[in-house]
This record gives structure tokens, C-alpha cells and sequence, in this order.
């Protein structure tokens, strides 16, 4: 069966709007264009339109939706099977902030008594979302999944004063890397301070510290425009030094 824009739109739920705006930048491009001018797809790009909505209900960005969608690689099974499974990741996170705003409701209402532990869980809940929102696709393809629900869970348990613990620590490292990019010498006493720093919060997070992963999280930083955006913020450069300590730090260079 074929569709013209407006009855894809309709079929799919989105506007004709953002179907020509696929249609410009390369991602979903019709079938065929018909003898009136008309874009006119077919199943097969019915299929990648769902694919399409399918990532960005994961919020992943168009750019990137299009540089997988067009890999020559892309196996629409496999992907499906992704999509599940992080769909389901999705459901469990948003069923335990609901029954913990549940609980929060009743302890105000007087109908419970919530301990701290059960409060605090709403928000270690929002920093393991927030952090697979944004960097969960390639902390997965680099740690692999088990790594990172491990992770996740040591996240969970931590207790209220470890949390505060790592806030302040993360807190530390941005000021100590700050003083130590102004000397430029990442194997100076700052920046190893930093370095070890660094260490110490990821044993917050990791179940077990390596210094090759130490070393490969650090390049990653330079290597991901969103890690390097996030450290080069308030000085160009900072990912780089910080690397470049972390290499000190481990002996291990790349």
C-alpha cells in the first residue's frame, strides 16, 4: 500500500510538517514523487517511520536517529529487540517513581510513614534517568549492559550520606581540575589531586576499579562532544588536560 504525505501523517500521528522536514534532512525520503508532485511512500518507509518515532521516543536526536537508520549495518529485528528492551528499562524506572510519589502522597496525607531512605530513592532515581537519557547509548556499547545495571543498582543503594558524599566529591573535582588547568601541567600535584579525585567518585558508581577503564572513560571524554562540551565549559582545553592527568594518574596512555 502507498500513502501520500497528509495520509502518512495521519496514520503515524505526526504532522505533514515533520514529514517533509525528513524528507529535507535525509532520514525518511518518499518512495517516489508522482506525476503531480505528490511524495508517495511505500512499506518499506512506513517501516523506518516507526523505527523513527520509535528512537525518539527514546530522545534520541534526529541526527543521530539518521546516522543508525542509514548504517548499512541497521537490522530492523535487532533493533526492535532494543527498542523492547529499553522500552521495558523505561516502564520499571517510571513504576518506581510513581509508587514513590505514591508513598510521598500518603506519608503527607498522614496515611504512612515514609523512612528517609524510601524519600531518597526519588532522586537517585533522577540521576540514573538523567544519565541514561543522555550518555546511556555509549556508556552501554563501551561497558556493556550488565556493567551498567550493576552500576545503576550500586546507584540505588547508596545511602543519603553517600549520596551527599559523592555530590560534594564531583563538586571537589570541578574546583581542584579548575586550579590544576591553570598550572598546565597535568602530572603536577594538582592535577594528580584531581586525577585521584576522579578515582574516588567513580567508586561511587563502578563495582570494581581498573585503571584501562579509568584511562578509556577519560578519552572518552575528549572523544564525545557532550562529555568534552560539559568539562571545556568554562575553559576550552579542560577535557583534554584532564585526560591527559588521568594518563599520569594510571600509567596507562593511549
Amino acid at each position: 500500500m502507498e500513502y501520500t504525505v497528509q495520509k502518512l501523517a495521519g496514520l503515524a500521528g505526526v504532522s505533514t510538517r515533520t514529514l517533509r522536514y525528513y524528507d529535507e534532512i535525509g532520514i525518511l525520503k518518499p518512495a517516489r514523487i508522482n506525476s503531480s508532485g505528490y511524495r508517495i511512500y511505500g512499506q518499506a518507509e512506513v517501516d523506518l517511520l516507526q523505527q523513527i518515532l520509535f528512537y525518539r521516543e527514546l530522545d534520541i536526536s534526529l541526527e543521530k536517529i539518521k546516522k543508525i537508520v542509514t548504517d548499512r549495518s541497521f537490522n530492523r529485528a535487532s533493533a526492535l529487540r532494543e527498542h523492547r528492551e529499553k522500552l521495558l528499562e523505561k516502564k520499571t524506572q517510571l513504576e518506581l517513581l510513581i509508587a514513590n510519589v505514591d508513598k510521598t502522597i500518603a506519608s503527607t496525607e498522614g496515611r504512612m510513614k515514609m523512612s528517609n531512605k524510601e524519600m531518597f530513592e526519588g532522586f537517585k532515581k533522577k540521576m540514573i534517568d538523567e544519565n541514561e537519557k543522555t550518555y546511556g547509548e555509549e556508556i552501554r556499547k563501551k561497558y556493556g549492559h550488565d556493567k551498567v545495571a550493576q552500576s545503576n543498582a550500586k546507584v540505588m543503594s547508596m545511602s543519603e550520606e553517600q549520596y551527599d558524599e559523592v555530590t560534594a566529591l564531583a563538586e571537589n573535582i570541578t574546583k581542584t581540575l579548575a586550579e590544576a588547568f591553570k598550572t598546565g601541567n597535568p602530572a603536577g600535584e594538582l592535577a594528580q589531586k584531581a586525577a585521584e579525585l576522579h578515582k574516588q567518585w567513580l567508586c561511587y558508581y563502578w563495582t570494581e576499579y581498573r585503571k584501562e577503564a579509568h584511562a578509556g572513560l577519560a578519552q572518552m571524554y575528549v572523544d564525545d562532544e557532550r562529555f568534552k562540551a560539559y568539562y571545556d565549559k568554562e575553559q576550552q582545553g579542560t577535557a583534554e588536560f584532564l585526560r591527559d592527568a588521568i594518563y599520569v594518574y594510571t600509567g596507562i596512555r593511549k
